[in-house]
This record gives structure tokens, sequence and C-alpha cells, in this order.
């Protein structure tokens, strides 16, 4: 990849491939105590679906149904019918892609390929194109040997529970007859300028008048489908920007770099004096700032300040900010200050923009860094949301750590369990200790259980205004649930 003359690859006196990766305490979770069932799925989690790479359900084959189904789904009237995908950089997609392709022109449908490109450009690509399904093959901040395959409908937006249950349905039955004659097999063919519109219509998004002349930008672009067109953006709009995590060869996607592993990216901050640090993800549709003291700031902080701003601007819609049952009380208390609600949802970006919609919000997202704007586009941006936090340090004219840091959050700590088998949240013994903990914290925290949607994994989270309440709480929660899942 060529950058122009004033992108500056970093080049580093230290070792940055060891550089100890770094989870932001708000990683999804769950509020154990939510109501809302969504429909049985086997192959949909909470972000399409995803697993290891060449094996069931990421291999051709599933690939190739999955095609074949949604094509099938999505194949209505007498128009001829067009997908879109793309993918990130990991070397399985180059397997995926051609599987999917076949799937779709079985169905019917034409392929419009754009190769590696943000997952919000694909869902901007498809409005745009007016095509009547998006596909991005990506497993996000996954590392290489995962990947994952997210789809959206004719409008931009994430597929529903029910229409995900509706296409698996489709792929567990006879797919023949959704097959379509000889005469009406889709055709393949391949959008070459389409890095150049997502570039414009981020562009767009920052406010005219302003430009990021004068600012030194590190952004690390995970070595995923950001790493071409986000220093571009950058340095376009006028910043002397410093790319890492630039350098994809099919491995390396998210490998010490990026939102979940921004230690590398807070070194080459301090060591190059830069303004201002972004960390994108592997498919760059969620972010993690580092200001110029090298401290991370994670999307409970980029809400308080863009809400902030657009309040002030009388931009923002709702009367409240929408984000999941992770995000921080210390959000919750700063919007209240301020006369706005926090509405939260479970975790998943997708149940947040429809909480948005049906709320009226136009201000969205998860700690761990997806931010929704409806105005510039259906689903997580990380580099738009990060050049409305820009926009915010232009015309503050005050260093990022001064900015950013709206609130102190209340001590939170995530504690991972893996297991093996069935899940021990089923057992009568963990419901009851969870039950015990959130009465002993009463008002003053709150504990967080949830299976993650996209591996064997229990994600325990305590949240309460002393740090001794919450390591006690998730210390002995998690020590309950590995010995439960031990003894499964």
């Amino acid at each position: 990849m060529e950058y122009p003359a004033g992108i500056r690859l970093a080049r580093s006196r230290l070792d940055l491939s060891g550089a100890a990766g770094f989870h932001p305490a708000g990683l999804p979770g769950y509020n154990a105590k939510m109501s809302e069932t969504p429909p049985a799925r086997k192959l949909f989690g909470t972000d399409g679906i995803r697993g290891k790479a060449n094996a069931a359900p990421m291999d051709a084959a599933t690939a190739l149904r999955l095609g074949q189904a949604a094509g099938s789904y999505f194949n209505r009237g007498n128009h001829r019918h067009r997908v879109v995908i793309g993918k990130d950089t990991r070397l399985s997609g180059y397997m995926l892609e051609p599987a999917l392709t076949a799937g779709f022109i079985g169905a019917g449908m034409d392929v419009v390929l754009v190769g590696p490109l943000p997952t919000p450009a694909i869902a901007l690509l498809t409005r745009s194109l007016r095509a009547d399904l998006g596909v991005m093959i990506s497993a996000s901040h996954n590392p290489y040997e995962d990947n994952g395959i997210k789809l959206f409908g004719p409008d931009g937006l994430k597929l529903t529970d029910d229409q995900e249950a509706e296409i698996e349905a489709l792929m567990a039955g006879d797919l023949a007859a959704s097959l379509v004659p000889p005469a009406r097999l889709g055709r393949a063919s391949r959008l070459e300028d389409a890095p150049g519109r997502y570039i414009e219509a981020a562009k767009a998004s920052f406010p005219r008048g302003q430009t990021l002349d004068g600012l030194r930008i590190v952004v690390d672009c995970a070595h995923g489908a950001g790493y071409r067109v986000a220093p571009t953006v950058l340095w376009e709009l006028g910043a002397e920007v410093i790319p890492i995590g630039v350098a994809p060869d099919g491995f390396n996607i998210n490998k010490a770099v990026g939102s979940t592993a921004p230690a590398a990216l807070a070194i080459m901050v301090r060591e190059r004096q830069a303004h201002l640090g972004i960390a994108l993800d592997g498919d760059a549709d969620r972010l993690v700032l580092v200001d110029e003291a090298g401290q991370v700031i994670d999307g409970d902080q980029i809400l308080a300040l863009i809400a902030r701003s657009w309040h002030a601007q009388g931009r923002l819609t709702g009367g409240a900010v929408v984000a999941t049952v992770m995000s921080n009380m210390g959000l919750e208390r700063f919007l209240a200050a301020r006369g706005l609600g926090l509405l939260r949802t479970a975790v998943g970006d997708r149940y947040v923009g429809e909480k948005m919609r049906e709320a009226g919000c136009n201000l969205g997202g998860e700690q761990s860094g997806h931010v929704i704007m409806p105005e510039f586009g259906t689903t997580g941006d990380g580099l738009i949301a990060a050049l409305q936090v820009l926009s915010v340090l232009v015309e503050e004219k005050r260093p990022a750590s001064e900015v950013l840091r709206c609130f102190a959050p209340l001590p939170q700590r995530l504690v991972n369990v893996r297991y093996a088998g069935a899940s021990p949240l089923g057992k009568p013994v963990v419901a009851q200790a969870i039950a015990a903990e959130e009465a002993a914290l009463g008002a003053r925290g709150r504990v967080l259980i949830r299976p993650s949607g996209t591996e064997p994994v229990i994600r325990v989270m305590a949240e309460a205004e002393e740090e001794t309440l919450v390591e006690g709480v998730v210390g002995r929660l998690a020590d309950l649930i590995k010995a439960e899942a031990r003894a499964a």
C-alpha cells in the first residue's frame, strides 16, 4: 500500500510485536435479568455467525449454504437482485468469499465484490448500490484463526433475530428448490471505486470549515479492514498521520495491535508526541482512543463527549443516549447531571440500534467502542466516531487528556471463565450465588453475568463504588463458576 507523502509509517525503536494486549473493562456483557429472549438460533450469535476458520460453521460448505439460503430469502420481486460482499484481511476470507459468491449466484443474485473494507462501508454500499443484501466476512477483534459472517438488509441494518432464525431454518431444509435455472444465475463483478466511496462519505461527516491541520495522529488499523482507508481519510482532512497495523499478511490481524490491544498505540503516541491515538478493531466498526499521555479512553467516555457536544449544539435527539448493560454507571450519572437519560439494552450493537430507532435517539453505542450515529451510517463506525471526537478537540483547542475524560468511572472488573460442555450457568448453585451477591451489593453496585455469543466463555462482571467490593464479588463468582465448569 502506497500512502501519500504526509503519511509516515511508524518506525519504533521498540519491538511492538510483544506489546501486552489490553482489554477495556467493558467487553460485551449480559444482564441476566433481561427478559427479552431472541428466537432459538444455532448458527447466528450476537453478531452474525462466527467460529474457527475451515471448521463448521466457518467452512466453505456452510458458507455456500448460507449464500443459497440468504439469497433465496432476499430474492423477492422481478428485479435483478444484488448482494455486496466485503471482508477483512484474514487468510480464510479467500475461502469464504468464493463459497458465498457461488451460493448467491446459484440463488439468482448478482454479486458485487469490494475486497477489504470496514464493516460500516459494507452497510453504506448496500444502501448506496440499492442492493438487496450486504455481507461482511470478519470476526471483528478475534485472532486470524477465527472468522465470521455478518448480514445487512437492503436498508443497511443488521438483520433481526427473527430474520436470522428464518435463514437458519432455510439452511436446515432442502435448498434444491430455491436454486434458480441456468438462465437466471447471477453474475459476479468487482467494484473498483468502493474504497473511494467510503473515504468521501467519512470525510463528509467532519464539520465543514474545520480541518485537522496541525494535529499529529497515530492510527492503529489492527492490520485489518481499515488499513487503507483510515489513514487516507485523516491525511486528506489535514492531519500528520502515523499509521501502525497497516501491513496485513493474512495472519496478523489484531495481533498485539488494534482496539483490544492499545498498548502498542500508547507507546507510539508517547514516542512520537502525538496529539491523539486512534485504535480500530479488525473490521473497523469500533475504536478506543489514547490521549497524548498514553492513557486509554473507552467507548463510554467517547459517548459522553459526543453527547455533551451534540447536546450543547441542540443536535442530540430523544433526550437520551442508548448503551448496553455493560456501560459504566459513571456515564449514567454524567448524562443525568445534564438532564439526559441512559437507555440500556442487551449486549450487541444491533440491539442498541433497534432501541435508538424506537426511542428516537441519534447517539448510542457500547463501552467496547461501537458508536452508532444514524446521521452518518446504520452501524458502528470507528473512523467516523473518531472524527466526531477530533472535531471537539479542534473546536476546544485543549489537550485530549483534558477533553476526553468526561467522568470518573466506577470501579468495574470483568473476568472471562472458559468452560467445556454444558454451561454452568444452568446450575442452581450458581444462580443462588449470583442472587446473593446482588442482594449484598444492593444500591451500591451491580452484577452482570453473560455467556459469550461467539465462544465457550462466561463473562463475569461487577461494578460498585468501592474497588474491594468489586474484586470480592467477581473473585467469588468466577471461582464458583470455574469449579462448577470443572465438575460438569
